[in-house]
C-alpha cells in the first residue's frame, strides 16, 4: 500500500459508512476520502462533504443530487456531484480509488460492489446480501482481476483474523480446520416467550441489546435472518460446506466468532461490539491501526455464555441451511424474499413471525418456477426479481 490510500465509501450516511469515516478521520496521513455515496440523503451527505471535502459525491436519487449540488455551490465546496446507479459503479471502479467500502444495505449494493471487484480494488464488504445473491460471480470476478476481498461483518472479520495468515477470502480454507463457529447475540427476543413473538412491533425489533445498526439489519438480527445470511456468506468466503459451520448464541457479543482446528485448538477474536474494530482491521490490513474503540476490561467480564440456537424460535437458521444445501438460485431467493418481508414488517403490514413464514413459502415455490440456473449477473437479477414478485403475490393473496 502507498502512504496515503484514496478511499471510496458506498453508503456513507449509513451506520457502517459513518463508522468507516470515523476511523478514516483518525488517520488523515494514511487515508484520503476520495468519494462518498448515499441513496437520497442529501443533507447527510452534505455534512460529510463539508467535513471530508471528497472529490466526488454520488446520490442515486436525481432530485437529491440536485439539492446537494446546489448546496455545495452555495458553500463553495468543490466536490463534483453525480446521480444514478451508473455513477455509483463509476466511483467504485475509478482508477483513482484504492480502497472501496461496500456498505450499501441489501441487494442495491450488488452492482457497485461487483464493479469494484472487476476493477481489481481492495474491497471491504460490509453488505452481506450481494455475497448471498451472487457469491460465485463475485469471487470469480475478484480472482480474475486480482481484487482483495476483506470482510467487515464482525463475525466474518473475526473468522478472517482467526485463520492462518496465508488464508484469503474466496479460496478454500487451508487444511487443518475442523469447523467455523459463528456467534450470535440472539437479538432482543432471545428469551421472549414464543407465544408473544407474533405481537412484536417494529419499534421493539429495531432495539438491539448490543449493537447500533440500521433498521433492516436490526430486524434481521431479531429474526436471526442475518445469521442465516452469514452462514451462506461463510460458505462463499471460506469455501467450507454447511455442515462445518455452527451457530452459537453468545449474548454478550464479546467473542465475535471462532475457528476450531483439527488439533483441538480453537482461536477466537474478542472485542467490544463496535463496528469500528473490524473496519479498522480491514482498512489497515495486514497492519493494525487505532480505531477509537477501547480494549476489553477483563476484570469486568463476569461471564461469557453460549447456547445452541433454538430453531423453533429462529426458523431462519433452518431455512438458510436448506437454501445453502439446495444451492443454485436458492440463497438468492432466500435473501430477496426476506428483504420484501422485512420491508412489509417495518411498514406495520406483516407480523414478526410471518417474516420467516413468507421466506419459506417463496423457497418452496422456487423449484417449480423454472428459474435461471446460471450465476451470471443477468441470471442473478432475474432470480431476485422473481423472488420479490412471488413474495408480493403471496402477500397480496393473503390480504
Amino acid at each position: 500500500m502507498s502512504l496515503r490510500q484514496r478511499l471510496v465509501v458506498l453508503g456513507a450516511t449509513g451506520s457502517v459508512g459513518r463508522s468507516t469515516l470515523d476511523v478514516a478521520s483518525r488517520h488523515p496521513d494514511k487515508l484520503q476520502v476520495w468519494a462518498l455515496s448515499a441513496h437520497r440523503d442529501a443533507e447527510g451527505l452534505l455534512a460529510l462533504c463539508r467535513q471530508f471535502r471528497p472529490a466526488r459525491a454520488v446520490l442515486v436519487d436525481a432530485a437529491a443530487a440536485t439539492r446537494l449540488q446546489q448546496a455545495l455551490r452555495t458553500e463553495e465546496i468543490p466536490t463534483e456531484v453525480e446521480a444514478g446507479s451508473a455513477a455509483l459503479d463509476a466511483i467504485a471502479s475509478a482508477p483513482e480509488a484504492d480502497q472501496v467500502m461496500a456498505a450499501i444495505a441489501g441487494s442495491p449494493g450488488l452492482a457497485s460492489t461487483l464493479a469494484a471487484l472487476k476493477a481489481g480494488k481492495r474491497v471491504l464488504i460490509a453488505n452481506k446480501e450481494p455475497l448471498v445473491m451472487a457469491g460465485a460471480l463475485m469471487m470469480r470476478a475478484a480472482a480474475a482481476s486480482g481484487a482483495t476481498v476483506l470482510p467487515i461483518d464482525s463475525e466474518h472479520n473475526a473468522i478472517f483474523q482467526c485463520l492462518p495468515a496465508s488464508a484469503r477470502c474466496g479460496e478454500t480454507v487451508p487444511p487443518g480446520i475442523r469447523r467455523i463457529l459463528l456467534t450470535a447475540s440472539g437479538g432482543p427476543f432471545r428469551e421472549t416467550p414464543l407465544t408473544e413473538l407474533a405481537a412484536v412491533t417494529p419499534e421493539q425489533a429495531v432495539r438491539h441489546p448490543n449493537w447500533s445498526m440500521g433498521r433492516k439489519i436490526s430486524v434481521d438480527s431479531a429474526t436471526m435472518m442475518n445469521k442465516g445470511l452469514e452462514l451462506i456468506e461463510a460458505a462463499v468466503l471460506y469455501g467450507v460446506d454447511e455442515a462445518r459451520i455452527e451457530v452459537l448464541i453468545h449474548p454478550e457479543s464479546i467473542i465475535h466468532s471462532m475457528v476450531e482446528y483439527d488439533d483441538g485448538s480453537t482461536l477466537a477474536q474478542l472485542g467490544r461490539p463496535d463496528m469500528r474494530t473490524p473496519i479498522a482491521h480491514a482498512l489497515a490490513w495486514p497492519g493494525r491501526w487505532e480505531s477509537g474503540v477501547e480494549g476489553l476490561d477483563w476484570r469486568q467480564l463476569a461471564q461469557l455464555r453460549f447456547q445452541t440456537a433454538d430453531l423453533a424460535r429462529f426458523p431462519a437458521l433452518r431455512l438458510a441451511r436448506a437454501a445453502l444445501r439446495a444451492a443454485g438460485p436458492a440463497p438468492n431467493v432466500f435473501n430477496a424474499s426476506n428483504e420484501v418481508a422485512v420491508a412489509r414488517f417495518l411498514e406495520g403490514k406483516l407480523r414478526f413471525t410471518a417474516i420467516a413464514e413468507l421466506v419459506e413459502r417463496v423457497l418452496e415455490a422456487a423449484p417449480s418456477a423454472g428459474l435461471p440456473a446460471g450465476d451470471e449477473l443477468e441470471a442473478v437479477l432475474a432470480v431476485d426479481a422473481w423472488a420479490r414478485g412471488e413474495a408480493e403475490r403471496l402477500l397480496a393473496q393473503d390480504a
